[in-house]
């Protein structure tokens, strides 16, 4: 009889407990949709116009994620400072390492967005000399300082000593760097040039020395160059290559961006004088672009119903060599024709600019 009594009492306590924990979730998974309302809401009810602008820009794309991000954490750190099984430690550290590359790949997309959307057009606008490839370089460190953010932020929550880690790491790495002082200069300069890439296979470069020649093999401790004339192999160390100039002849390229501009009206000579200046003042200081080829021609026109129009047609010459400083190059000169339109319109010019911008690529000649 008791012992029977004893299995009625476990099992009413087993079922309270089942009971205690769906209410638990239940509870738990209202207070995540509540949260998860208030974080949308939160943008409009406390920022200002202008930083709802903002938000809604580079931000609100990527918004279902900043929540997931939010949510997770909670979930991570409430894992971590509450009792919990000790099975439970692998799965926090799992879910802390997806979080950590969630908000990593997150942090990089948002700030790519608020890049092109802002931070271009905030350069344009200051008309400062714009050095895009200083850009390209902003942009990556950027990128670099939101992943060692993260990273150490995951090593302080789960108390990971990463500069005693660094400090071991470095004591044994001196020892091997003056062991190998010249060979780990030419690995480093193999990485150099494969993070760098100012020269591929095939390409004809020239160096400080007067070589000339086509890179045949690029290794980890040498580069291989076919020299013009004579054909023989020589065998340059990267780390000479780090160095010194190389001057890449089948890389450099140019863009020819066309762009057309209809006016309403026949315009006068003066005030073709100042449509040029104003197109020639505003890509003069973008690095990347060759002022001396840029070229502003007018033509005059009849549309159909027989009235005199004058159409510019204003050709770019965008210098580069890479596809990323290429296509920021670009974006630099689309927001150089959004700062021509306004000023155009401010003068009291009406036109329309066509979109049909041609981008025609041509090598440079040697």
């Amino acid at each position: 009889m008791i012992e029977s009594l004893s299995d009625v009492l476990a099992l009413d306590a087993r079922l309270l407990t089942g009971i205690a924990i769906a209410i638990e979730v239940l509870a738990s998974l209202g207070a995540l949709f509540g949260l998860y309302r208030a974080l949308v809401t939160l943008p409009e009810r406390v920022m200002s116009p202008q930083a709802q602008a903002i938000y809604r820009n580079a931000f609100a794309p990527y918004q279902s994620w900043l929540v997931a991000i939010a949510l997770l954490s909670a979930a991570d750190l409430a894992i971590i400072y509450t009792y919990a099984p000790r099975w439970l430690d692998w799965f926090e550290i799992a879910l802390g390492l997806a979080i950590s590359v969630l908000v990593s790949w997150t942090g990089s997309r948002v700030f790519k967005q608020f890049f092109d959307q802002y931070l271009l057009s905030a350069v344009i606008k200051s008309k400062r000399k714009v050095n895009s490839e200083l850009l390209v370089v902003g942009k990556v460190l950027a990128n670099t300082a939101i992943v060692v953010t993260v990273l150490f932020i995951f090593a302080q929550i789960h108390q990971i000593n990463l500069f005693g880690l660094l400090a071991s790491l470095g004591v044994g790495g001196l020892a091997i760097a003056f062991a190998a002082q010249k060979s780990l200069e030419q690995l480093l300069g193999g990485i150099v040039l494969y993070i760098d890439r100012p020269f591929v296979t095939d390409d004809y470069v020239g160096l400080d020395d007067g070589t000339f020649g086509r890179i045949e093999s690029i290794g980890l401790r040498s580069t291989r160059i076919r020299t013009s004339g004579k054909g023989t192999v020589m065998v340059v160390p990267n780390s000479f290559l780090t160095e010194s100039k190389v001057e890449n002849f089948t890389d450099a390229r140019k863009i020819i961006s066309i762009v057309y501009l209809r006016f309403y009206r026949a315009i006068p000579e003066d005030e073709k004088a100042l449509i040029r200046q104003v197109f020639l003042d505003s890509t003069r200081d973008i690095v990347g672009i060759d002022p001396r080829s840029t070229e502003v021609t007018f033509s005059n026109i009849t549309d159909d119903s027989g009235q005199s129009l004058t159409q510019a047609q204003i050709n770019l010459f965008v210098l580069g060599s890479g596809k990323f400083s290429m296509e920021l190059r670009r974006q630099l000169v689309d927001s150089a024709k959004q700062n021509v339109s306004l000023q155009l319109k401010e003068y009291g010019i009406a036109f329309d600019l066509q979109e049909r911008t041609t981008n025609v690529a041509s090598p440079i000649t040697i």
